[in-house]
């Protein structure tokens, strides 16, 4: 690879006079320059971008940690948080974990991999990268970055916990208002709930905007139709009869794969999705699409929470005024309107 000095050598100039013209400064004549160009050309040299970054302390780097590539919701958030970071000119520094691997979702309540997370910020410190990006594979409070860190730092599809560094989440209650509320204006009215793990934010916001959707529709909240799952396909299909035997018409499933398992056993039954049935879902996962009838569900905004969680992060290294004073963003979902519930005659 040709250096700045090869150059300045072949064209007979100076390196600080080949610097000038190569940043487009003033100071040499047209001859010249038009010399360096040329030569720069044939001897096919290339700026050291990282030397020059470095003396200047910008490296147009970020720092992602990623608590495991495996999990589902990972992979769209990087490419949110690359898509923006492209757009603004800079690059990310990828590092992964492999927290799940190591220790299943056991490990999300526990704080024994926090030194881990310490240990490679101060790697991607020492790369020099301007900020850190941690995306979390489940929501929830994590403490993990260290409040005094010298660089801007993001928490992706978790909460920190502190103002100091922003949240990106998703708006889960408000994404499972709109599914209940267009099973009422359907005309259901003995809907039932199918939960998540009772410890998960996203089971606790979802039910929330399931309960908020039937008080705006006045429809009175029954804990008999509300069922403990675990998020996983044989929850689903094991509360099935307990909600169909009490007569609800309808289900909101907290994610897909229950609502897999609700059609597993209604299919069992003899009944119908969509006729006897209506379902709803959340998250779109693939399969969802592929269900029979196609499932009504929304979509987990992954690849909006990378871009915003990268937004976010100019944000702080112009030193902007963020909007969110308590550092949290709620991330919209989009309703998918399907085939999988039907209206309820009058």
């Amino acid at each position: 690879m040709t250096t700045i000095k090869e150059l300045a050598k072949a064209c007979g100039v100076s390196v600080a006079t080949v610097s000038n013209i190569l940043n487009n400064k003033g100071g040499a004549s047209e001859e010249t320059k038009q010399k360096v160009l040329k030569a720069a050309k044939e001897m096919n040299y290339t700026p050291n971008i990282v030397a020059k970054n470095l003396k200047m302390r910008n490296t147009r780097s970020i720092g992602v940690i990623a608590e495991d590539m495996t999990i589902f919701s990972i992979p769209d958030i990087i490419d949110g948080i690359t898509q923006q970071c492209e757009e603004a000119d800079y690059h990310i520094l990828l590092t992964n974990l492999r927290l799940f691997k190591k220790h299943e979702d056991t490990y999300y309540h526990k704080q024994d991999y926090y030194e881990d997370v310490h240990k490679e910020i101060r790697k991607l410190q020492s790369k020099q990268v301007e900020g850190i990006i941690y995306i979390s594979a489940h929501e929830r409070v994590i403490k993990c970055i260290p409040e005094d860190i010298r660089i801007p730092a993001v928490m992706a599809y978790g909460y920190s916990d502190t103002a100091k560094i922003p949240s990106i989440v998703v708006d889960d209650e408000e994404g499972a208002y709109q599914l209940v509320s267009h099973l009422a204006a359907m005309g259901h009215k003995q809907i039932g709930v199918i939960t998540g793990k009772k410890d998960s934010l996203h089971m606790q916001a979802r039910l929330e905007g399931f309960q908020r959707a039937l008080f705006d529709n006045s429809i009175l909240f029954n804990p008999k139709f509300c069922m403990t799952g675990d998020w996983n396909r044989e929850s689903g299909y094991s509360n099935t009869d307990a909600l169909i035997d009490q007569g609800v018409t309808a289900i909101f499933c907290m994610n897909d794969v229950m609502a897999g398992g609700v059609y597993d056993r209604l299919e069992e039954r003899g009944l119908k999705v969509g006729e006897d049935i209506s379902i709803v879902g959340f998250d779109n996962r693939e399969v969802s699409s592929y269900y029979k009838p196609p499932l009504t569900t929304t979509t987990l905004p992954l690849h909006d929470i990378g871009y915003k969680a990268s937004e976010v992060m100019m944000g702080l290294l112009a030193h902007e005024e963020l909007p969110e004073k308590e550092g949290i963003y709620k991330v919209p979902c989009e309703f998918l309107l399907r085939k999988s519930v039907g209206k309820i005659s009058e």
